[in-house]
């Protein structure tokens, strides 16, 4: 081997052992880090947000006794989800219009009452059927002007979308309105409401701060598929069954996001949640410290700016006594934690 040969062989694998060095350097960064933060749902965890200059705030929204298997749990959108949208809806802005600076759907359709709930989950990873199905009944009161009040059942589509994943153990956004489109979804409200034909089985738990709820559980399953109504119903269950028109998602476009909120009402949206969200109040939330815990759907309701900080106003599925009633803001237009990258939609 002639000594140039020698030394390129020598400068490659060099090259290369200096990469890895400086890879390995950084994963030992990043595990000291980790290993140096407190429990992720203490007071000094909590603490530590509160020191760091942001655009919101932090506080105690779950309990620290809370197991984090429990709050994993609640990341209900299956890392695959973004494989399972329908197809993209691309919309024609008039030339010359002006979307405005903000909008809230609750303002602009005040006849429609489920713009105004938040629903409970409970210890199931149901967020991407409770988004859907919220989407859903915005939209059925929407596009009949108030005329049409539903809440479609989340326990309907929870259990029974054998398409939309794996139930409590998390499903695909997108495929939720497809099987409205194709199957159609019962009504049904909440846990013990007797509202609709099939209210939600799983009962909301105490996974906050303390109250009045039964403590959560790590475990328990999907509910079993059932075609029929509570008795306490008047009507069938085929005869309850209400169909979507269609089903779409919308680019990772700001403007066809808001002109999509705007025109057909509430959208819903999936994101990686990370640890320091657990523990959102107020302001517009931007990912500061903490690992990503898994994929989170939500409902989108409007757009705003606070402070000089553009948002997307949201509904979270974690009861009312979660952030801000139950609401949060997060940072809009830079498909912040992906928040602009996966939005589910379709037309009653």
């Amino acid at each position: 081997m002639t000594l140039s040969l020698i030394l390129s062989s020598c400068t490659v694998s060099c090259h290369l052992y200096s990469k890895r060095m400086k890879v390995a350097a950084l994963l030992a960064v990043v595990a000291a880090a980790v290993a140096a933060d407190p429990p992720p749902l203490s007071d000094e965890f909590i603490d530590r947000l509160q020191s760091i200059h942001k655009t919101w705030q932090a506080g105690r929204n779950f309990h620290p006794d809370l197991s984090m298997r429990y709050i994993h749990r609640l990341m209900g959108v299956h890392p695959d989800s973004k494989f399972h949208l329908p197809p993209v809806t691309h919309h024609s802005i008039p030339s010359g219009f002006r979307l405005p600076d903000e909008f809230d759907s609750r303002a602009a359709w005040p006849m429609c009452p489920t713009l105004n709930e938040i629903r409970d989950q409970g210890s199931c990873g149901s967020c991407w059927a409770f988004g859907a199905v919220e989407v859903m009944s915005d939209r059925t009161c929407i596009h009949s002007s108030g005329k049409q009040n539903i809440h479609y059942s989340s326990e309907n589509l929870v259990s029974c979308c054998h398409i939309c994943g794996f139930g409590c153990n998390g499903g695909f956004p997108g495929s939720a309105f497809k099987y409205w489109v194709n199957t159609g979804l019962v009504s049904g409200g909440s846990f013990n409401s007797s509202q609709g034909c099939q209210p939600y089985l799983i009962s909301p738990c105490e996974h906050h701060v303390k109250g009045s709820r039964p403590k959560c559980s790590e475990g328990g399953g999907t509910p079993k598929c059932s075609k029929t109504c509570e008795r306490s119903y008047s009507v069938d269950y085929d005869h309850d069954l209400h169909q979507g028109s269609k089903a779409y998602s919308i680019p990772k476009d700001e403007d066809q996001i808001k002109y999509e909120i705007m025109t057909n009402g509430p959208v819903e949206g999936a994101f990686t949640v990370y640890v320091d969200f657990l523990h959102y109040k107020t302001g517009v939330y931007q990912h500061t410290h903490g690992l990503p815990l898994g994929g989170h759907a939500i409902r989108v309701l409007g757009w705003g700016v606070e402070e000089d900080t553009p948002y997307w106003l949201c509904a979270n599925s974690w009861n009312t006594d979660w952030g801000d009633n139950g609401y949060f803001k997060i940072l809009r237009g830079s498909d912040h934690c992906g928040i602009e990258s996966e939005i589910a939609a379709g037309l009653p």
